[in-house]
């Protein structure tokens, strides 16, 4: 019989595929043919997956949905949508149920979703061994064998944490013989392979563990992009990819300067040396760089070697590092005073105070930052939940430039953000303003999130609806016309 590897081979072959090697980035997946924008590079189920919340009952344990959810009655852990769905996790939850219907309340309280987990994964394993559900070349438990769990490199106190996760894990499962050893390092390959299951929205649902996906390496100008669907995940190509070419998704935020990005990317354990991570860039500069002092001048400040002034590199007009000083420390005071009242649920106020939060940073950053972007992105969503729609369409506004200047052109934030903005202008019956954001965001998110998913269906009704709606206008306005003609 051929190994799991050949059989890895093999099926990732029939997707023009194959797991390559590269010196100084380990195993990586290459394209064997050519993949167009849009098209599905990959998809995967997960080999486990858990919901971020547990015990509150927030969505469906198998497909992810948060609808018509029902506890389970004996372990009063879990919760599905349907029967359906109830039937499909039926041959692993008989066992994590029993297991679960034993612990004592407060031992319930213990199970963290990486406990949660990691339990699921030894009892899949466990059914995969016994041939009680069936094993493939891209869902065996070798492919989580062959991860890399970086343990070598990990803190101390990390190491104990793993430890103690390990011996919990045992008091849930008592009646398995466990390896603690390989436990603790299975859940250090967690902290470098596992992935956040989102919505189409990008908000976090829990976690999934795609042992093929972890093979895709990462970089801050990717040529593909992993999206979910339920907790199936999807990579498509947002570019063209030629044959031989290395497949690359993000693992973190890159609207973010290169030190920024370098820090989120420690946990992998790895130093990014992409194009945007090797070139010393203007991008870094304008991304966190304050604005010129004159008004009429759209250059940015670089710091004077040896002087306490940033000169602009536009017109060279000088800012006092005293006076920059004084206003960021303003700011700061300001946002902690906002985060305050948004924390107590004091939305009004929060936002009031962010808006002059939002005045001091515009005369202090530059058109581009990603503080100011930050700050409107908060403002939006503020406006958002108090129904000021006029308000939150406008912050909505200010924000796409910055997107579109900081991600590559089909980027499923962008798409999102010109979706937000036409269902805030359909609100306000701005209705052409609405057809242009809708077809915007259609043609952004049909590259990224595909056309055949429910959320993706939504998007293309209300873009019909709001096509629908101008051409009437347009109909209706010409025959006026023609009245008085």
């Amino acid at each position: 019989m051929a190994s799991w590897a050949e059989q890895l081979q093999r099926e990732l072959a029939g997707r023009g595929l194959a797991v390559a090697s590269i010196p100084g980035k380990g195993r990586c997946l290459v394209a064997s043919r050519t993949f167009f924008p849009g098209e599905v590079i990959i998809s995967q189920e997960p080999y486990a997956s858990t919901p971020n919340k547990i015990l509150v009952g927030s969505s469906c344990d198998h497909c992810f949905a948060s609808s018509n959810l029902k506890k389970c009655s004996v372990c009063r852990v879990t919760w599905y949508c349907s029967s359906d769905c109830q039937k499909e996790e039926w041959k692993l939850h008989q066992l994590e149920c029993r297991a679960m219907a034993a612990l004592t309340e407060d031992r319930k309280k213990m199970l963290t979703p990486t406990i949660r987990l990691m339990v699921r994964l030894v009892l899949k394993r466990k059914l995969q061994i016994e041939k009680a559900i069936p094993s493939s070349g891209i869902d065996n438990y070798y492919l989580v064998d062959t991860l890399e769990s970086h343990i070598s490199e990990v803190d101390e106190n990390q190491l104990v944490l793993y430890a103690q996760m390990a011996n919990l894990v045992k008091l849930v499962l008592p009646s398995l013989e466990l390896d603690l050893k390989e436990i603790a390092h299975t859940f250090s390959k967690f902290a470098c392979n596992a992935h956040t299951i989102c919505d189409p929205e990008l908000r976090p649902l829990g976690t999934g563990l795609y042992p093929v996906i972890s093979i895709i390496n990462h970089s801050c100008v990717p040529n593909a992009v992993l999206i979910f669907d339920g907790r199936t995940a999807y990579v498509r190509a947002l570019q063209p990819i030629g044959k031989d070419e290395e497949v690359s998704i993000s693992y973190i935020e890159t609207a973010a300067v290169t030190k920024k990005r370098q820090n989120d990317l420690k946990q992998y354990f790895f130093t990014c040396t992409c194009p945007r991570c090797v070139k010393v860039s203007e991008e870094d500069a304008l991304l966190e760089s304050y604005r010129c002092k004159n008004q009429a001048c759209d250059g940015f400040l670089l710091p004077e070697p040896g002087e306490k002034a940033y000169t602009c590199q536009k017109c060279s007009i000088s800012r006092d590092e005293e006076e920059v000083k004084k206003m960021t420390r303003e700011i700061l005071l300001l946002s902690d005073k906002a985060s305050s009242f948004l924390s107590s649920g004091n939305t009004t106020e929060a936002g009031s105070i962010y808006k002059i939060i939002e005045q001091q940073e515009q005369n202090l950053y530059h058109a581009f930052s990603i503080t100011l972007l930050h700050t409107r992105e908060t403002l939006l969503k503020i406006y958002m939940e108090l129904q000021d729609w006029q308000t939150a369409v406008t912050y909505c506004r200010l924000t796409i430039p910055v997107y579109e200047r900081v991600y590559p052109p089909f980027h499923p934030m962008i798409g999102l953000q010109f979706y937000t903005c036409g269902k805030l202008e359909w609100l306000l019956e701005r209705t052409e303003d609405a057809l242009k954001s809708l077809t915007r965001a259609a043609d952004i998110l049909g590259i990224t999130h595909g056309t055949k998913s429910q959320f993706m269906k939504e998007l293309f009704g209300k873009l019909e609806e709001a096509r629908a709606e101008v051409s009437l206008k347009l109909s209706s306005s010409r025959g006026h016309d023609e009245q008085f003609s």
